[in-house]
C-alpha cells in the first residue's frame, strides 16, 4: 500500500464501492478516519489511519477474493443489515478473514447467483449499467402468456415510469396455470423482473438468478458458495 492515497481509492480497495460510489459513502457522511466522520472528498488515508464504514472498520488487503454465492430467498444482498436480519456476508463470513462485499443486489425473496467480493474496482466493472452485462432468470409464474405479452417484454415495458431495454425470453415450460420462463435483462432495477411480468398481467411466484455474464450457477446449491475462475473473473471485467 502507498504511504498516502485517496479516502475513495482506499475504500474501493478494500472493496466496499467503486470509486465513484465511494465519494458518495463520503459526502453522505458514512465513512470516518481516526473516529472523526469525513466529508471532504480530498482527505487522503495511510497505512495508521483507521477507517470506518457505517461505524465498522475496514482494512485493505493484496488478497482479492472473488467468489460466486447461490444466495437463498430471505436473505439480504447486503453487508449488514441494522435489523438484525441475516445477509449474504452473514452466509461466508465464517471461511474468509477478509471482509467481502456483494456485487450488485438480489431482492430478498429471490433465490440465486451473486458475486462476493473485496475489490471495488471489479464491482463496478460488473455493476456499471454501460457494460450491459446479461443476468438470466428463472421465473415461475402464474397464468400462460399470450404471444402480444411475450412481444411487450421482449420489447419493454413500462415499470412505474421506467421503460425497460429489451429482453430475451423462453417459455420453458406451460402446465397447471402456470408458466416456467427464462428471461434475459442487463439492467438492474429494484424487483425489476418481478415488475415487468406484474406489467403485462402475471404475477411471479418463485425466480431464481442462474447466470450473471457467462458464470452460470450450474449445480451450486443454495447457502453454498464457489470461488470465480481466472478467465470468469477476466470475462465479467471485459478483458
Amino acid at each position: 500500500m502507498e504511504d498516502k492515497m485517496r479516502l475513495q481509492k482506499y475504500l474501493a480497495l478494500c472493496g466496499v464501492a467503486s470509486r465513484r460510489s465511494a465519494e458518495k459513502l463520503i459526502t453522505d457522511g458514512r465513512v470516518g478516519v481516526n473516529g472523526t466522520i469525513i466529508r471532504e472528498l480530498g482527505t487522503k488515508v495511510g497505512p495508521c489511519d483507521k477507517v470506518t464504514f457505517d461505524g465498522k472498520p475496514v482494512s485493505y488487503t493484496e488478497n482479492k477474493i472473488y467468489i460466486a454465492l447461490n444466495k437463498p430467498t430471505g436473505v439480504l444482498s447486503s453487508a449488514s443489515d441494522d435489523r438484525g436480519r441475516k445477509t449474504v456476508v452473514d452466509l461466508v463470513k465464517d471461511d474468509f478473514d477478509e471482509r467481502l462485499y456483494p456485487v450488485g443486489r438480489l431482492d430478498y425473496d429471490t433465490e440465486g447467483l451473486i458475486f462476493l467480493t473485496n475489490d471495488g474496482d471489479f464491482t463496478y466493472a460488473v455493476t456499471h449499467p454501460k457494460h450491459n452485462i446479461d443476468k438470466t432468470y428463472e421465473a415461475v409464474i402464474r397464468g400462460i402468456l399470450t404471444e402480444e405479452q411475450i412481444v411487450a417484454l421482449c420489447r419493454g415495458v413500462d415499470i412505474d415510469g421506467f421503460i425497460t431495454s429489451p429482453a430475451k425470453l423462453d417459455v420453458i415450460e406451460e402446465r397447471e396455470g402456470r408458466s416456467v420462463i427464462q428471461i434475459v435483462i442487463h439492467e438492474g432495477k429494484n424487483r425489476q423482473v418481478r415488475r415487468m411480468f406484474e406489467a403485462v398481467g402475471h404475477k411471479v411466484v418463485k425466480l431464481k438468478r442462474v447466470s450473471i455474464g457467462r458464470v452460470k450457477l450450474g449445480n451450486l446449491k443454495v447457502g453454498r458458495w464457489r470461488e470465480l475462475t481466472e478467465r470468469e473473473i477476466k470475462g465479467l471485467r471485459g478483458n
